[in-house]
């Protein structure tokens, strides 16, 4: 039986957290009013999206430590849990069927390798790409990063985009080839350039991160938006926030910024899930809606995000999209404290409630921790 050849499912290395706030002469994601029922702080590890430069934070220390970390998305296993949505429909393929790719799909990796590898010698750039990839996860054959390198390069000279991918990946950080910034570049436009979800947004964040001020993000925009357009919830985050941001955008863009945060949040992104609940707390980019907003903001607390957890708290203190819940409110807020975010305000409402509903609070707190 025979199979149609697709991406192969990369593994990720890495996340990146944006800023909510964006700097250089833009207009905060939310902050446009100059009161705010709520506010989300930047994490304590949020890169803002206009320093430095992707990379591999791997073994790094000091200085390089701070690199923005190559994206490939949001993960089948972030997923779970979450109301995802519907699966596109499958396009219809008339091309040539891939044996080697087909066994690799039903797990059958001995025989996947014995079909791809006299090809990769041969120089089919998709055998190639193939075999690096078992190579790099130990399938069917003993793995051997450097050997995978080797075929990723191979595939990469002849224009495989997932292969120019995980080569410019593997130049960046100097892994097991020599560090290249300025040919993991090139790589990485090639494969951004040929329809590489990954590679677009991570190319978007070269761009902005190469090019200060509004002329990076205006740059970096297409590429968001073709990524975002593939599912890559990492991007539909992004475009949401500079929809939002940016300025000179026609407004039929703007008023699609909710639209955009509100898939990356169904795609199970809990920093867009947090945001989308702040946006419809605070109305930004459409309607208010408490109830909605309390959700998606409760949503992103059980999942751990102590920033959501922080403003859950919150919620139930001003009894927004809920109603009023002191114990609630206060384990919430336990928990976000014991995360090591300080609220001065809800240290306050802690220290005001009684012991019974303090000792509640702590107890509810610890069995969320166990479950």
């Amino acid at each position: 039986m025979g199979f149609m050849r697709s991406n192969l499912a990369f593994p990720l290395f890495g996340r990146l957290m944006l800023a909510t706030a964006l700097a250089g002469g833009l207009s905060p994601a939310v902050g446009q009013q100059s009161q705010r029922m709520m506010t989300r702080p930047a994490e304590a590890d949020a890169q803002p999206m206009k320093k430095d430069r992707v990379g591999d934070a791997d073994g790094e220390t000091g200085e390089q430590q701070n690199r923005i970390v190559p994206s490939g998305g949001v993960d089948l296993y972030e997923r779970m849990g979450a109301t995802l949505p519907p699966v596109p429909p499958e396009k219809p393929y008339d091309g040539p069927v891939d044996e080697a790719f087909g066994a690799y799909q039903r797990g059958l990796y001995v025989t996947a390798l014995a079909q791809a590898l006299p090809r990769a010698e041969k120089g089919d750039a998709a055998a190639q790409t193939l075999v690096a990839e078992m190579m790099t996860k130990g399938l069917g054959i003993k793995r051997d990063p450097k050997a995978a390198a080797f075929w990723y390069g191979q595939a990469a000279e002849r224009g495989d985009p997932p292969a120019m991918f995980q080569y410019a990946l593997l130049l960046m950080a100097g892994r097991n080839v020599e560090r290249d910034k300025a040919k993991a570049d090139e790589y990485m436009r090639k494969a951004a350039e040929a329809g590489n979800s990954s590679a677009q947004f991570n190319w978007a964040q070269i761009l902005v991160s190469d090019n200060p001020g509004d002329k990076g993000l205006k740059l970096a925009l297409p590429f968001y938006e073709k990524a975002a357009g593939q599912g890559l919830a990492d991007a539909q985050y992004a475009v949401a926030q500079l929809y939002v941001a940016m300025n000179d955008l026609p407004q039929e863009k703007r008023t699609r910024a909710r639209a955009w945060l509100h898939r990356a949040a169904q795609a199970g992104f809990d920093t867009a899930q947090l945001d989308m609940g702040l946006w419809l707390v605070n109305g930004v980019g459409g309607e208010r809606d408490y109830d909605e907003g309390f959700s998606w903001v409760r949503i992103a607390a059980m999942r751990g995000n102590v920033v959501a957890q922080n403003k859950l708290a919150h919620l139930y203190v001003n009894a927004l999209g809920t109603r009023p819940d002191p114990i609630e409110a206060a384990k919430w807020y336990v928990l976000s404290r014991r995360a090591g975010l300080q609220d001065v305000q809800l240290e306050d409402f802690f220290l005001g409630i009684n012991e019974e509903t303090q000792k509640k609070a702590i107890e509810a707190a610890n069995r969320f921790r166990r479950s």
